[in-house]
């Protein structure tokens, strides 16, 4: 009866030390964490400054019109190109063993053509001296030009033959810049699969992003440019604003067009045009990019919640943004790349 009594009160022990343990785990997982917040304040700008890429007008892609094995690469990204310039080279062996395939095709329709001809010719005669009937020589002919019909597909095929082979290399269509080579020796490929991408020669345009708010400005500034100031002028927009950061892209060129500006280079434009927004200004800390677009963190019912932004301008402490905030209003300040949507927080004492 003790015994028993022991293990009873064991038992009772075990299941309050486990409680007590799940409700310590539960409470030190629901334990909120600390941030650091700061003012959304009012920000005057008259001039943006947003970033941009230089690029050529045209940047064509090239791609083998065959599949194959690459034996050779003759470039690399960053080397200038002229027209006919060999690029990628292709294993010829299976390419050239079709050229003889359909050369010995072609052959042996022309041998068939040629025998065909003089049965013709035989029948011919026969038929003018009443030996076979009509019908018979019209078979006769007809067979000729099945034959004929044969060595013309035949002739097709080694001209199509010979066209892959020279496909097998590949080469520049026009003259410029290869911003990009894909493709390396003993890599197989496909068929029009992407090789290179040349930039051609001629005007070179800026390409950026340009904030909702910010309507569409018809001229624009390159600065910081070791040429001074580069006025832009507007060519294109993209037909509609990307559902998830609000921008379109816009492409200018540079109006001056002996103004020499290195490809690829990340440059700063200036756009002279009053926002229809507010600006607000946020310590950059606040700032967060998750490949889905600029976004601030506020704190809603005690839980880090994300708010889409559209970054007008950046310096070295601040962001300057548009988003659904009043001046006042409270953003997570620092640390924004380890929330998560709905993780508990709470708001550090201000100082």
């Amino acid at each position: 009866m003790r015994r028993w009594l022991y293990f009873c009160l064991a038992g009772l022990l075990v299941t309050a030390l486990n409680g007590c343990s799940e409700e310590i785990g539960e409470s030190h997982a629901e334990a909120p964490h600390w941030v650091r917040m700061a003012s959304v304040e009012s920000a005057s700008i008259g001039r943006v400054t947003l970033s941009g890429t230089v690029q050529a007008r045209f940047e064509t892609p090239v791609a083998f019109q065959v599949g194959g094995r690459i034996i050779e690469r003759a470039v690399d990204a960053g080397q200038r190109v002229e027209p006919d310039d060999v690029i990628f080279r292709l294993d010829p062996r299976d390419l050239e063993q079709a050229v003889r395939v359909a050369q010995a095709d072609l052959d042996t329709a022309r041998a068939e053509l040629a025998t065909a001809e003089a049965e013709t010719r035989r029948s011919r005669d026969l038929l003018r001296r009443e030996f076979i009937s009509d019908q018979a020589f019209e078979q006769v002919e007809l067979a000729e030009r099945a034959i004929r019909e044969r060595e013309g597909a035949a002739e097709a095929r080694l001209a199509q033959a010979r066209n892959a082979l020279a496909y097998g290399n590949l080469t520049a269509s026009r003259s410029g810049v290869l911003v990009d080579v894909i493709g390396e020796p003993g890599q197989v490929v496909s068929a029009g699969q992407t090789m290179a991408v040349i930039a051609s020669d001629g005007p070179r345009e800026i390409q950026v992003f340009l904030p909702e708010s910010l309507g569409i400005p018809e001229t624009a500034t390159l600065v910081g440019t070791n040429t001074g100031p580069l006025d832009l002028a507007l060519r294109e927009v993209s037909g509609a604003a990307d559902p998830v950061t609000r921008t379109w892209i816009a492409r200018y060129r540079i109006v001056d067009p002996e103004a020499v500006v290195r490809l690829g280079s990340v440059v700063r434009v200036a756009v002279e045009r009053e926002l229809t927004d507010p600006v607000l200004q946020v310590p950059i800390g606040a700032l967060n990019e998750r490949g889905e677009g600029a976004q601030l963190w506020v704190i809603e019912t005690g839980q880090a919640r994300t708010l889409p932004a559209v970054v007008v301008s950046l310096d070295g402490e601040f962001a300057y943004v548009v988003a659904g905030l009043q001046p006042g209003d409270q953003v997570i300040a620092l640390g924004t790349h380890l929330l998560q949507d709905g993780m508990p927080v709470r708001a550090l004492p201000q100082d």
